[in-house]
Order: structure tokens, then sequence, then C-alpha cells
């Protein structure tokens, strides 16, 4: 059996100003369509000034929106494929 390796490589950029962080999340995925989400998060003002828990957070969900767009742009393609309706794939 040939096995085919394949990658993906996910870009994430992040803005941050003193209370708010802000992540985007970029994928190009071998059909060349790209999928792009972002995240956001905010530092209550009694908390310390923390960069790298922001984007941790603002990361973690547009990564999380990436991965339900990805699940959702599955979805069709099996239904489209199969020409009926399938359960959706949420897990």
């Amino acid at each position: 059996m040939l096995k085919t390796a394949v990658g993906w490589h996910v870009e994430l950029e992040f803005e941050e100003d003193t209370h708010r962080t802000r992540a985007a999340a970029l994928v190009r995925l071998p059909d060349g369509t790209e999928v792009r989400s972002h995240g956001y998060a905010s530092r209550h003002p009694a908390d310390g000034n923390q960069p790298r828990v922001g984007e941790e957070v603002a990361g973690a969900r547009a990564l999380n929106d990436l991965a339900m767009q990805l699940l959702t742009k599955a979805h069709g393609e099996i239904d489209s494929a199969s020409g009926r309706t399938s359960f959706p794939l949420t897990h």
C-alpha cells in the first residue's frame, strides 16, 4: 500500500495593546482553499499584564474557529460526494 505524506502549515499572527489581543489564523489546503479565522482575548483591569497568556487564549480561540470551519467544509464535501445529508461533524 502506498502512503502519501501530507502536511499543513497553520500561520498565526497576533496584534496586542494593553488590554486586548487579537489572533489571526490561516491554513492553506492542498486543494488551494485558504481558511481564515480570528480569536480575541481581553485582559481584566485587575489582572497583571501577561501578553503570552493573551496570545494563548486568542490563539486557541482562532484555532478552535479554524477547526470548526474545516469540519463544516469536510461535512459539505461528504454530502456532495455521497448525494445525501450526513450527520454534522462536531467532534
